[in-house]
C-alpha cells in the first residue's frame, strides 16, 4: 500500500501531511509514502526531513501513477483528475457542496474520493475534522492581519502621555474561528463582544470573556449539526440594525459567519461601512463565498473613501503554513485509521463518517448530504 502526497498549486504554502505525520502512517501499514519533490517547501519542510521520516521523493507523475492512496488539500485540476485509475483513493477538502464540477470531474474517474470538509459534526469525527483545524488558524490570523492593519494600539495603555483606550473588537459568528478569534482578541487587550444566530454559541462566547450580542427570534436548527442556518426576514432586519449599530462602534470586525453550500449571509452593509471609525478594519474570512461584508473583494485588501480598510481572505491557513500543514496532516492521519484496518484498505460505508465524506465511489456519489445538493 503506498500514499503519494502531492504538491498543492500556485499560491497555496500548506502541504497535506507534514514529515511528522509521515511515520504514524507507517505504523498504519502504509508500505511506502511517496512525496512529490518540493510539496513541503512553501511551508518550510524539505524534501530531506521526509526523507528522514522514511518517506520516498519523486515527480508528479510517478506520485500520480504509483499511489494506492493519494492526499492532496485543493481539487486535482482537471488533467490530473483524469490520470486517475479506478481503484485509487483520493484524499482532501473539495469543497464539493458549491464545486460542482470539480465533483463532476472525479465521479468519472472511478476513483474513491473522500472530501474531509464534509466530515459529520460529532465528537467521534472532531480528530479528522479538517473545517474546524483550519478555522482554528484562520480565526487566529485574522485577528493579527486586523492587528498590523489598526492604526491603533489593540490593549488599553497607561502612560505619561495619557490613557490609551483598548480597541473595540466585533466577531461576527461564533463557530471555532469566531470562538478563536474572541480568545486572541482578549490575549491582545481588546474589549469583544460577538454575534452568532445560534442560541448555543452565547455560553462560549461567554466563557472566553467577550460580551453576546443577541437577537431575538432565532431559527436554532439542531439538524443542522452546529452550522448556521437561514433565518426569517423580520429576524435580518432586526439583526442588520443591531449590527450595524455595533459595528459603528467597533475598531475591528471579524466576520466568520457562513453557512455550508450557500452563500455567506450579508451582515455588513455597504452603509454599515460608511458609519464606520476612519481607519475601522474588517477581516472577512467568508469572501470566498461572497463575504459577510457587501463590500468585501475576495483575494483583495481595500480601503473606503470613509477610511475602512477591509481584507477579503478565505485561506488563511495557507498564511501559517508550517502548523497548518501538521493540523492538516494530523487530520488525514485520523482519518486513515478509519479505512485502514490491520493494515489492510477496508472501505465500509456502514461507517457514518466515511459514508458521509466519501463524494465519489466507483462512478456514484456517496455522501447524502452532497446527493441533495447535486440533485437540487
Amino acid at each position: 500500500m503506498t500514499l503519494g502526497i502531492l504538491k498543492e498549486s500556485e499560491g497555496e504554502q500548506r502541504v497535506a501531511i507534514a514529515p511528522e505525520s509521515v511515520s504514524a502512517l507507517l505504523k498504519l501499514g502504509i508500505q511506502q509514502v511517496i512525496v512529490e519533490q518540493g510539496a513541503g517547501s512553501s511551508a518550510f519542510f524539505s524534501d530531506a526531513t521526509y526523507e528522514a521520516q522514511g518517506a520516498r521523493i519523486a515527480n508528479r507523475d510517478t506520485v500520480l501513477k504509483d499511489s494506492n492512496i493519494l492526499v492532496k488539500i485543493h481539487p486535482l485540476n482537471t488533467d490530473d483528475a483524469q490520470k486517475l485509475s479506478a481503484g485509487q483513493i483520493l484524499i482532501g477538502q473539495m469543497n464539493p457542496l458549491s464545486n460542482r464540477g470539480v465533483v463532476e470531474d472525479l465521479l468519472k474517474t472511478k476513483a474513491s474520493v473522500f472530501s474531509l470538509d464534509l466530515a459529520p459534526r460529532s465528537t467521534r469525527a472532531q480528530a479528522l475534522d479538517v473545517l474546524s483545524s483550519m478555522a482554528t488558524v484562520s480565526g487566529y490570523k485574522a485577528v493579527l492581519l486586523a492587528a498590523t492593519h489598526l492604526p491603533t494600539f489593540f490593549p488599553m495603555f497607561m502612560t505619561a502621555a495619557g490613557t490609551i483606550k483598548p480597541a473595540k473588537v466585533l466577531i461576527l459568528g461564533a463557530g471555532v474561528a469566531g470562538l478563536q478569534a474572541i480568545s486572541t482578541a482578549k490575549r491582545l487587550g481588546g474589549v469583544v463582544e460577538a454575534f452568532d444566530v445560534r442560541a448555543a454559541a452565547k455560553e462560549e462566547v461567554l466563557s472566553l470573556g467577550a460580551k453576546f450580542v443577541e437577537v431575538e427570534g432565532a431559527v436554532d436548527d439542531k439538524a443542522a449539526g452546529g452550522y448556521a442556518v437561514e433565518q426569517t426576514e423580520e429576524f435580518k432586519q432586526r439583526q442588520a440594525q443591531l449590527i450595524h449599530d455595533h459595528a459603528a462602534a467597533a475598531d475591528v470586525i471579524i466576520c466568520t459567519a457562513q453557512i455550508p453550500g450557500r452563500k455567506a449571509p450579508v451582515l455588513i452593509r455597504r452603509e454599515t461601512v460608511a458609519a464606520m471609525k476612519n481607519g475601522a478594519v474588517i477581516v472577512d474570512l467568508a469572501a470566498s463565498t461572497g463575504g459577510n461584508c457587501e463590500v468585501t473583494e475576495n483575494g483583495k485588501t481595500i480601503r473606503t473613501e470613509s477610511g475602512v480598510c477591509i481584507i477579503g481572505d478565505s485561506n488563511l491557513p495557507s498564511s501559517i503554513p508550517k502548523d497548518a500543514s501538521a493540523m492538516f496532516g494530523k487530520n488525514i492521519v485520523n482519518f486513515m485509521k478509519l479505512i485502514l484496518i490491520k493494515g489492510e484498505l477496508t472501505l465500509n460505508f456502514e461507517d457514518d463518517i466515511i459514508a458521509a465524506t466519501c463524494i465519489a465511489h466507483e462512478g456514484q456519489i456517496v455522501s447524502e448530504r452532497l446527493k441533495a445538493v447535486m440533485a437540487g
